[in-house]
């Protein structure tokens, strides 16, 4: 029996999240007119794209930012424009939590170049988010006064906020994770260069859990990340990650959470999210007892059921263990419809 749950902490409210505008989640309505859809209590919903942004570089690339379109309404929309931009992020909160979310990540940083006007929409967001739901706040951003200004309003009644993330390129994070009593995910990233393979993430990771427990934090308050890469772009990628995390568990202790942010290892892959849950599942038999991605894919539930027989499952596991070189059986299963 496992020792420990399988936390998975939800990636949904990112402003960084993008959805191709000619796919079924964007309709035209007219000339400059476009309109996101979503559901919330069963019903389909519509969420105003304003021309500030359909009339923008990324919308003429054909990707759209859902988050950054609902928190510009909600900041900047008058009546009914704002109160959809305010209803499209609290649907996302409550069906993180019907999925079985712990923690619900927040990262506000493409909304906005100016750093001030990302401050104000991370603690904009961070209490629209706790009025939709009860789980605690992990509050993600590149730079440490948003942090500091999203871990400032998150309630603490239910339970410590996570800081996402620290690492030793960002040394004023080590001291805000103390200073502010927040859990952390904590970074394989190195001072000067990423890792490239499991050693140096191990090394990585063991300078910063070091720092942190001469400050005082308790190993349960820690979250390791391994750092995932594209396995699209090195093989090596997917067996250097789970390598690193044995190690990190034998090195750790059990107290310690290990966790993995399960989209990146996909990116540039078709049948992403077969990818992403045999990862995850390999992850978890290799130690980790946390992700951060969609609960409605990964969850202990879901990786339970899956079938490591059946081909989408088997051709996934060649792929992320570099056993099909260049991937190229995944790819022509996938080009045939297999997966």
């Amino acid at each position: 029996m496992r020792k420990q749950p399988f936390i998975v902490i939800g990636e949904k409210i990112h402003c960084s999240r993008t959805v191709r505008t000619a796919g079924p989640r964007v309709r035209a309505l007219g000339a400059n007119r476009f309109v996101i859809l979503y559901e919330r209590n069963g019903e389909q919903r519509e969420l105003p794209v304003p021309p500030v942004i359909s009339t923008g570089r990324e919308w003429a690339a054909g990707r759209v930012r859902p988050c950054t379109v609902a928190i510009h309404q909600a900041l900047h929309g008058h009546g009914e424009e704002a109160n959809l931009g305010a209803d499209f992020l609290q649907a996302l909160a409550e069906e993180q939590n019907c999925h079985g979310a712990a923690y619900l990540d927040i990262n506000v940083d493409e909304f906005s170049t100016d750093p001030d006007q990302q401050i104000v929409a991370m603690r904009w967001t961070v209490g629209l988010v706790q009025d939709a739901s009860e789980r605690p706040i992990s509050v993600d951003s590149s730079h440490p006064a948003v942090l500091r200004a999203g871990l400032e309003v998150c309630d603490r009644s239910r339970g410590r906020p996570i800081l996402n993330c620290v690492s030793l390129e960002r040394p004023a994070t080590f001291d805000l994770a103390a200073e502010l009593d927040a859990c952390a995910v904590v970074s394989a990233a190195g001072l000067d260069a990423l890792p490239d393979d499991a050693a140096s993430r191990v090394a990585n990771l063991a300078q910063a859990v070091d720092r942190l427990r001469s400050m005082g934090r308790p190993d349960e308050t820690l979250f390791l990340d391994p750092l995932v890469m594209p396995v699209a772009t090195d093989g090596r990628h997917g067996p250097a990650v789970l390598e690193a995390i044995r190690q990190a568990r034998q090195q750790f202790g059990s107290a310690i959470h290990i966790t993995v942010g399960v989209s990146n290892v996909s990116f540039g892959l078709p049948a992403r999210r077969v990818v992403n849950e045999v990862f995850a599942w390999l992850a978890r038999d290799a130690g980790a007892d946390s992700a951060i991605g969609d609960p409605a894919q990964i969850r202990a539930d879901l990786l339970d059921r899956l079938d490591p027989a059946s081909e989408p499952v088997r051709l996934a596991r060649a792929l992320l263990l570099n056993e099909d070189e260049f991937g190229m059986v995944f790819l022509a299963a996938a080009q045939s419809g297999r997966l």
